[in-house]
């Protein structure tokens, strides 16, 4: 998958704010939102699931001074990786030792950042699963799962990870934010919704499962 190849402009959405920065209940709320939605819904799978390759990610969602934020990932420059340079969740391929689909979040989210999700740190739900095209095979099967953080931890990325960051959800509710940018393979080029974070480009699968999150999906970029 290639990396994005312009940005474009800014979208021209209603400005509809959902959360005010800052304001601890206003968070509070959302998540407990969040964790409503997700205990309602039963997560999506592709029919095609058993023949397809496995990964798993982990959404990681934390009150940092009184606000929402979500945990991403900026994946290393690496040669031959599709998803290199790219913002992401923590997370990664399924591996014969990996029970199920959850137990490949946990596992990838240690070796990636150094955060142990143990059984204190809640997981809320999971999301439908989100398909991603290899080069070759049936393509993959991406199963999302959300966790509820709270409490300090020492993150300690790998050779894999550029850098951790986290976003604020009001900045990913605050449709004024939604951009759009070009994504490029010859010979075809198409316009896709995305969000720049402080000039990082949220797009593709990562904002699909951002906009599942937060029921978001149908929004025009």
């Amino acid at each position: 998958m290639a990396a994005p190849a312009a940005r474009l402009s800014r979208g021209s959405g209603a400005g509809l704010i959902l959360l005010l920065p800052g304001e601890l209940i206003l968070s509070q709320l959302l998540l407990d939102d969040i964790r409503a939605r997700l205990a309602r819904q039963k997560p999506k799978k592709p029919l095609l699931r058993p023949l397809m390759r496995r990964s798993a990610v982990a959404l990681i969602l934390q009150l940092r001074e009184g606000e929402s934020h979500i945990l991403m990932i900026k994946r290393a420059e690496r040669e031959g990786d599709q998803w290199s340079g790219h913002m992401a969740f923590p997370g990664g391929r399924m591996e014969e030792h990996d029970a199920h689909g959850f137990a490949t979040a946990v596992r990838e989210t240690e070796e990636e950042i150094g955060l142990s999700l143990d059984a204190g740190d809640v997981c809320i739900g999971r999301l439908s699963d989100k398909t991603a095209r290899p080069r070759k095979g049936w393509g993959m099967a991406v199963s999302p799962f959300v966790f509820q953080l709270e409490r300090e931890a020492q993150l300690q990325p790998n050779y894999e990870v550029d850098e951790v960051v986290w976003v604020p959800l009001s900045f990913l509710l605050d449709t004024a934010n939604r951009e759009q940018m070009v994504w490029q393979r010859r010979p075809f080029s198409v316009r896709l919704p995305c969000y720049y974070w402080e000039e990082r480009c949220i797009w593709g699968l990562s904002l699909r499962m951002l906009d599942e999150l937060l029921g978001l999906e149908g929004l025009k970029p």
